[in-house]
């Protein structure tokens, strides 16, 4: 069986370790983030635009019959 001591030691290294991957997760999380903030802008920029064009489609002047008919 592993001494007191030997089981510390593996005890920091796994905590070490498993602070090592949070940190890393969290950074990925930080750049997925950004990510989704500027795709959520974009998203609200096209869905701008779409409405403004929808509203221009909707003011073209309606179809009429050309006088020689």
């Amino acid at each position: 069986m592993a001494s007191g001591e030997d089981r510390i030691t593996v005890l920091e290294e796994l905590v070490a370790h498993q602070g090592r991957v949070i940190e890393d997760l969290s950074g990925e999380l930080a750049e997925q983030w950004k990510v989704i903030e500027q795709m959520r802008k974009k998203l609200d920029r096209l869905t701008e635009r779409l409405l403004d064009l929808e509203e221009q489609a909707l003011e073209a002047p309606a179809v009429t019959r050309p006088p020689h008919y």
